[in-house]
């Protein structure tokens, strides 16, 4: 089968390699669509001991099932693995299971190929009506609205009141961003330096506010109640300590390096609370598939598609901002 492995920093090449093996419990999906992702750039950076090259990246993915009892099925994969017997899969958080795996990290190869091998129980069935393109959504619109139920819980009243910023207009901010216009937030601003970022992202959610980090008729100090961080750089928390409000909440999901930014007397004088969000739980992502297929998160017209093959140069071309759709989804199945 054809894959996309990356070789190191900023490397990465389209090879021949073997058709994967299922274990036990696990099933052969025929790739149809597979997002690139944040981490997927950081690794391609080397910047992830946790992924270390060579490897095939890619966990964002939706296909066809190749054998065994859901054989055709068109499905969703959650690349997230679990162990399903530890307090926090009991529980039902299986997120934060201590020996999960995920697609793309070791032991497990990634989606940027024509096949991967994954636990049937990952599998969530798609409608006929969705197609896998935008099931392909799921994964990083599930990250967003486990990131938006955990500021919601812990704001303690409901959306419909509140001044929510989102910092970053990529994949998991206008994602939120979305997710937060259907759990019908009262305002809804994106931040985002990128100007054909914010161009696209107020097309795709035009009931937003899109705004660079310095325009004066953006959000000022001490004014918003939920503060989603979706780069989580020192610049972002430094943003999101000053945005909050008294009793405000801060959810930090990205996963850029490094520790500064927030201002942490502020945030114990103020009653400001701040929360980290990894990922999501199996049933957020069967939710998030849900909303996918019956339009609730409108009509997915913010993704751009390229050929696997041609991966090398969409990694290239998203490194360099020459990429203004909010995801950049490949197919194996496409010619260059």
């Amino acid at each position: 089968m054809k894959a996309l492995i990356y070789t190191g920093p900023n490397g990465l090449i389209v090879d021949d390699v073997p058709v994967p093996v299922p274990g036990p419990g696990e099933v052969l999906v025929q790739v149809e669509a597979v997002g690139i992702c944040g981490s997927d750039m950081h690794a391609y950076h080397g910047h992830d001991a946790r992924r270390p090259a060579p490897l095939i990246l890619g966990h964002e993915a939706a296909g066809r099932v190749v054998e065994g009892p859901l054989a055709g099925k068109r499905v969703a994969v959650n690349p997230l693995v679990t162990c399903g017997h530890c307090v926090a899969c009991e529980s039902g958080r299986t997120h934060l299971c201590p020996s999960r795996q995920i697609l793309s990290m070791p032991p497990r190869p990634g989606a940027f190929a024509d096949y991967v091998c994954v636990p049937e129980k990952s599998l969530v069935p798609i409608p006929d009506a969705l197609s896998t393109t935008h099931a392909a959504l799921a994964e990083p619109l599930a990250v967003a609205y486990h990131a938006v139920n955990q500021g919601a819980r812990l704001l303690g009243r409901p959306l419909a009141g509140a001044r929510c910023v989102v910092l970053g207009g990529g994949a998991i901010g206008f994602g939120s961003g979305l997710v937060l216009a259907m759990q019908g937030a009262g305002e809804v601003v994106i931040i985002e330096p990128n100007p054909e970022r914010r161009t696209e992202a107020a097309r795709g959610l035009p009931t937003a506010r899109c705004r660079a980090p310095d325009d004066a008729e953006g959000p000022g100090p001490d004014s918003a109640d939920l503060i989603l961080d979706a780069v989580g750089s020192d610049a972002t928390r430094t943003k999101a300590s000053q945005l909050a409000r008294p009793g405000a909440v801060i959810v930090h999901i990205g996963l850029l390096p490094g520790e500064r930014g927030l201002d942490v007397r502020k945030i114990t004088l103020q009653e400001i609370v701040v929360s980290g969000s990894y990922c999501y739980t199996m049933q957020e992502f069967r939710d998030v598939v849900e909303a996918l297929a019956d339009g609730r998160l409108g009509p997915l017209d913010w993704v751009e598609e390229r050929p696997l093959v041609a991966g090398a140069v969409a990694f290239a071309d998203m490194d360099a901002s020459r990429v203004a759709a909010p995801k950049l989804i490949l197919r194996p199945d496409a010619q260059a």
